[in-house]
């Protein structure tokens, strides 16, 4: 069964395209956090992305930040049997590398194969923001 419920996904749709209610400013839903807190041994993720199902644990809600290594071993090139990300926001940086729980990976830090473009001061709402001078 698929999720659905029209108040709740309503809202929820709202707040994640940075267009809901939600009195504090700069909002922004990170993703990567959601990931580890609801799904955070992937297995949601591995349902309705079987590009990725060859990545275990965690890790495969931020395929881009693995070594060419672990991607070559789970079966998945970036950029042609899934797509780089079309941005990353910095707030994700602090869950890249993080366990459901918070501890961090075990194996450390470990680089991306191609580093992703990064934008200063544009998140998941970058189409939505205010000009700051305005």
């Amino acid at each position: 069964k698929v999720d659905y419920d029209v108040c709740s996904n309503y809202g929820n749709w709202l707040y994640s395209a940075g267009i809901g209610n939600d009195p504090r400013d700069n909002r922004k839903f990170n993703m990567i956090k959601q990931g580890l807190d609801y799904d955070g041994n992937g297995d949601y993720v591995r349902l309705w992305v079987p590009e990725l199902q060859g990545i275990k644990g965690a890790d495969i809600h931020t395929p881009w930040a693995l070594s060419s290594a672990a991607l070559s071993q789970a079966g998945v090139t970036l950029g042609e049997t899934y797509p780089w990300p079309v941005v990353t926001a910095p707030e994700w940086s602090r869950h890249i590398h993080q366990r459901p729980g918070g501890s961090p990976h075990p194996r450390g830090r470990r680089g991306p194969a191609q580093a992703p473009v990064q934008h200063k001061d544009r998140g998941i709402d970058f189409c939505f923001s205010r000009k700051k001078d305005a």
